[in-house]
């Protein structure tokens, strides 16, 4: 079947209108890319994703060329989602856009009601969590944790789980004694080590991971971006290693712990210099 207006294809003055024609075109049954027909959620899903770290990379790196291409990405994968959406009569691209902003309104009361806009920041996270509670029981979610996604990357899941969790009074008062269960976990660790099976060890390093998100989360650390930093520190103080064995010639795999040890203590020497 042909799209309804062909004619927007080419016309950049209405971008948004533009970019939705696109892809019925492409997902179009008779005309269409065989690749994008072919899709359904489940497949795109991944993509989405992506993408979404792909801004998030971009922003980190403070690359506002790079950022305008990804937003771009990320919003053809909400076009590529709702075009699926209306061909199974889901839902269409305008039902998804004003549900958006049908929430924003509600959520913001003191913006576009009546409310005070004279609220501290922890008033207003306050206000938004029970509105946001309040939709959650209308979408029969009564449940403390209903609605945290499962599709979230784990360590930011946990951290909402545990959120959640406190809200309702299960939490430890103290740093102190998520500090102890850290120890206990971090022993079950060793025991799984060297007694149990590999699923056992692999539960144990998760009841583990979870413990170190508490912590983060008592100490006001989001261990997302904790550990992002700590994958970026180590990409750039690894980098310098290479950098330090090619002035010797040498690559990684030609060296030695003991040497790339040392080098490693260099690298963070430099940094603290610098």
């Amino acid at each position: 079947m042909a799209t309804d207006h062909p004619e927007l294809i080419h016309d950049a003055s209405r971008p948004m209108e533009r970019l939705i024609e696109i892809m019925a075109r492409l997902r179009d049954p008779d005309t269409g890319c065989p690749w994008d027909i072919e899709q359904d959620f489940a497949t795109i899903a991944p993509y989405t994703i992506e993408e979404a770290y792909e801004v998030a990379d971009a922003i980190e790196r403070a690359d506002w060329p790079e950022l305008e291409g990804e937003l771009g990405d990320l919003l053809l994968q909400t076009v590529y989602h709702t075009r699926m959406g209306q061909e199974a009569g889901h839902f269409t691209f305008a039902s998804v856009a004003n549900g958006a902003s049908d929430k924003m309104i509600a959520r913001h009361p003191h913006v576009f009601g009546d409310e005070t806009r004279d609220k501290s920041a922890e008033q207003q996270t306050a206000d938004w969590e029970r509105i946001k509670a309040s939709e959650r029981a209308g979408k029969a979610q009564g449940g403390a944790l209903d609605g945290v996604a499962i599709g979230l990357p784990a360590l930011m899941r946990a951290t909402k789980l545990q959120k959640r969790a406190a809200r309702v009074g299960f939490d430890w008062p103290s740093t102190d004694q998520v500090l102890d269960k850290i120890v206990e976990e971090a022993g079950e660790v060793v025991e799984a080590r060297e007694r149990l099976s590999q699923d056992a060890l692999s539960e144990e390093i998760g009841d583990l991971l979870f413990v170190m998100a508490n912590l983060a989360r008592h100490l006001k650390v989001d261990p997302e971006e904790a550990l992002r930093a700590a994958n970026h520190k180590f990409t750039r103080r690894f980098e310098r290693i290479e950098a330090l064995l090619a002035e010797r010639g040498k690559t990684p795999a030609q060296s030695d712990l003991a040497e790339m040890d040392a080098l490693w203590d260099q690298a963070k020497h430099e940094e603290k210099q610098g």
